[in-house]
């Protein structure tokens, strides 16, 4: 029996899974969490196989960083990526925190049974469309941004200024300003606005 923990800032959307996946004879639905806090909270309490986790969940920490922290675990759960975004930003970040799959929610109910069952023995699975970014970012590689670029070009697409940023991601002024300078000679541009612009244009931030 694959043991697993939802997570997902809505309601409706647990519920829906959690009669979805009832109807699955090899998985059970442990615990739920709403938000990262509660997440890493189960998990620690119910030692789930596999967390299914969405991208966004609201205030707290977000699905991303509440993947780093269960997958910095050595004996911790697998994680399963369920979300609506499919960006290059945010695959990127998954994957780099640790996720093992990356599904999106308009996949069937017959791949996201296929996929639980993947996740939780060690194998990676990624809908199809996130698949083909996957390959097509390989074969033309675009401005390889790291994490962090990302973050702040997020930050950007939000209008906040240097300081700002600097008070969201917990550093300074000095390596905001870094970072930016990078970020300018990856993506070719020399403004705020451009480097926003780009970065949508090259799907590597939310539109």
């Amino acid at each position: 029996m694959i043991r697993v923990l939802l997570c997902d800032d809505h309601a409706v959307v647990r519920a829906g899974l959690t009669a979805l996946l009832g109807s699955a004879p090899d998985i059970e639905i442990v615990a739920e969490a709403a938000t990262g806090e509660e997440a890493l909270a189960a998990a620690a309490h119910h030692r789930p196989d596999v967390v299914l986790m969405d991208l966004q969940l609201g205030d707290g920490i977000d699905g991303v960083e509440t993947t780093r922290r269960l997958t910095a675990d050595p004996h911790g759960p697998r994680v399963l990526v369920l979300t609506t975004y499919d960006t290059d930003a945010d695959i990127t970040r998954a994957i780099d925190a640790g996720a093992t799959g990356y599904l999106l929610k308009a996949e069937r109910p017959d791949e996201l049974f296929t996929a639980i069952q993947a996740a939780a023995q060690g194998r990676s699975t990624m809908s199809p469309p996130v698949a083909s970014r996957v390959m097509a970012r390989m074969r033309a590689p675009q401005p390889s941004l790291t994490p962090r670029e990302l973050d702040i070009l997020g930050q950007l697409a939000k209008g906040l200024g240097n300081r700002e940023i600097a008070q969201q991601l917990f550093i300074s002024e000095a390596t905001v300003k870094t970072h930016l300078g990078r970020i300018y000679a990856k993506l070719g541009v020399d403004t705020r606005a451009a480097a926003v612009a780009t970065a949508k244009e090259q799907r590597l931030l939310r539109s």
